[in-house]
């Protein structure tokens, strides 16, 4: 089926270019989305009385998209989530929750517009695309944390792993400290003993006189 494009497809062509796609895409995305005509003789001709307008409205709303994406582009949010003690998520984070916690910061962007390449489900941070326009794309980050704390010390660099690892290294060097200091009490006594042994025979000798 052909179709000429109302504004750039990504893989596919530019606005203005006539191509060859699948009924199916045709019909469930491009038409219903408006990104494109079906590539009539009307249409052509309807398209071309339109060109300057379209690019126009294009030019416009591809600056906007940009403005907005120079402030978006490199953000982080937070997302907190339950997970087990491994980091793995009771379900994933997906497109709405990306676009909801953008928005809830004052970024407006539409759920359609988020793509997740890989499926978030677990803890950390992961990065999402957001096309803001066919030829506008920007990159963000998702902090997805079980707590706000949590989520602080993932931005910092550290994994919820690498937290444990310190906490269980901590506790096995308060262990050892502690068996330590038992070792030196116990080895004072032993010290002491013949000590308490030689004062008391002194004691006893005393009394004998």
């Amino acid at each position: 089926m052909q179709v000429i494009l109302l504004e750039r497809v990504a893989k596919l062509g530019q606005m203005g270019d006539v191509v060859d796609v699948k009924p199916g895409f045709a019909r469930n995305y491009l038409l219903l989305q408006k990104k494109a005509l079906v590539a009539s003789d009307e249409n052509i001709k309807s398209f071309e009385d339109q060109k300057a307008q379209l690019e126009a409205r294009n030019l416009e709303t591809r600056k906007e998209a940009e403005a907005l994406g120079e402030k978006l582009h490199g953000q982080q949010f937070v997302v907190i989530r339950q997970a087990s003690d491994g980091g793995n998520l009771y379900g994933s984070v997906t497109t709405r929750d990306a676009a909801q916690v953008a928005t809830e910061e004052g970024f407006s962007i539409d759920r359609k517009q988020v793509i997740i390449r890989t499926p978030i489900k677990e803890l950390g941070l992961h990065e999402v695309e957001v096309h803001l326009h066919p030829e506008v794309m920007v990159v963000m980050t998702l902090n997805v944390a079980r707590s706000p704390e949590e989520a602080e010390l993932q931005a910092s660099g550290k994994s919820i792993q690498d937290a444990a690892a310190e906490e269980e290294a901590a506790a096995e060097y308060e262990i050892a400290e502690l068996f330590e200091d038992i070792g030196s009490a116990a080895s004072d006594d032993e010290d002491l003993a013949p000590v308490a042994e030689a004062v008391g025979e002194e004691v006893d000798s005393d009394d004998d006189t």
